[in-house]
C-alpha cells in the first residue's frame, strides 16, 4: 500500500491510500478518516460507498463526515466506485462502467475480468482495513444513491458482518428502474431473475437478519420518481416486517448539499450501534 495523501482535519488525520487489488486486477484508491481516537486505541469503522461518477473524494472533501466522526471516535473508510485504469472494460456513458461499479460481481463479458466491487467492499477491503489500521470488529456501512443501493445490498446479504446500515437517495429497486436495468444487463446478462439477489427490495424479504434501516431521501430530488423510488422499499420493508425509518425531506435535492444537511444524524445512527 502507498499513501497519496495526508491532511489533519478535525484533530484526526484524512488519508488516501492506493494498492493493487487482486479481486479487481488494478490499483485502487480508499480514503481513510483516522478520529483523534484512533492515536489511542481501535475504533469501530463505518464505510461509505457513493454514486456515480464519484472517486473517494467526493465523500472526504463535500459531506462533512469528519467532525462527525471526530466527536464519536469512529474511522471512515470510503472506496472507489469502479475498478479503473488501462485495460479496464469502459463506456463513455456516465451511467455504465468505470465511475458505476453498481457493487455487483460482473458475470458478463467484458465487465466480469474486473468488475466485482461487492467482493472488493465485503471481504478485500476490510481486510486490508483491519490489517493496517486501530480497528475493531465493529462495523457500520452507508451510501448515497448508487452507493446508497450498494450499503443496502451488501448489508442485507452478510448477516452479522454488520451493525448498522443507513443510506441517501438509495436506488432501492434498481431491477425496475432505468439505472439499474441498463447496468445489471451489462453485467449480469439478460435474466431478470439473476438481477433480484442485487435488488434490496427483493432481499428485504428473505433477509435472516432485521438489521435496522435507516434512509434520507430529498423530496426535491431530480431523480426521485424515476430512479429512486423509496416507496417500493418502504412497502418491502412493511409487507416483510422490516424494521425501516425512511426520512422524507423537503426541499432537499440529489446533492451532497443533502448528505451535509444530516451526515451528522447518520454518524450518530451508526455510532449508537457500533459502540454497543
Amino acid at each position: 500500500m502507498e499513501r497519496i495523501e495526508r491532511h489533519a482535519c478535525a484533530g484526526g488525520v484524512q488519508e488516501v491510500w492506493r494498492h493493487r487489488s487482486g479481486v479487481l486486477g488494478c490499483d485502487m484508491r480508499f480514503a481513510v478518516y483516522l478520529p483523534p481516537q484512533a492515536a489511542h486505541g481501535e475504533c469501530p469503522v463505518l464505510y461509505w460507498l457513493s454514486g456515480l461518477t464519484c472517486t473517494e473524494q467526493n465523500f472526504i472533501t463535500k459531506a462533512g463526515a469528519q467532525r462527525h466522526a471526530a466527536e464519536h471516535g469512529l474511522i471512515l473508510v470510503a472506496p472507489d466506485t469502479s475498478p479503473r485504469g488501462e485495460g479496464v472494460a469502459d463506456d463513455p456513458a456516465y451511467d455504465l462502467g468505470q465511475g458505476a461499479g453498481f457493487y455487483v460481481n460482473a458475470t458478463q463479458a467484458p465487465w466480469a475480468a474486473h468488475y466485482r466491487m461487492y467482493d472488493y467492499v465485503v471481504d478485500e477491503l476490510p481486510a486490508l482495513v483491519d490489517a493496517h489500521f486501530p480497528t475493531t470488529t465493529a462495523r457500520g456501512i452507508s451510501g448515497h444513491s448508487m452507493g446508497g443501493h450498494g450499503a443496502l445490498v451488501v448489508a442485507l446479504r452478510n448477516p452479522g458482518r454488520y451493525r448498522s446500515v443507513s443510506a441517501f437517495s438509495p436506488i432501492v429497486a434498481p431491477a425496475l428502474v432505468p439505472w439499474g436495468q441498463k447496468a445489471f444487463t451489462a453485467y449480469l446478462g439478460e435474466d431478470a431473475e439473476a438481477w433480484s439477489e442485487w435488488d434490496a427490495t427483493r432481499l428485504v424479504a428473505g433477509a435472516k437478519e432485521r438489521l435496522a434501516l435507516l434512509v434520507d431521501q430529498g423530496e426535491a430530488d431530480e431523480f426521485l420518481d424515476g430512479q429512486l423510488q423509496p416507496s417500493r422499499l418502504q412497502a418491502a420493508c412493511e409487507a416483510a416486517g422490516h424494521p425501516l425509518e425512511l426520512r422524507l425531506q423537503p426541499g432537499y435535492d440529489h446533492t451532497y448539499y443533502f448528505i451535509a444537511s444530516f451526515i451528522g444524524d447518520h454518524v450518530a445512527h451508526h455510532a449508537s450501534a457500533l459502540k454497543e
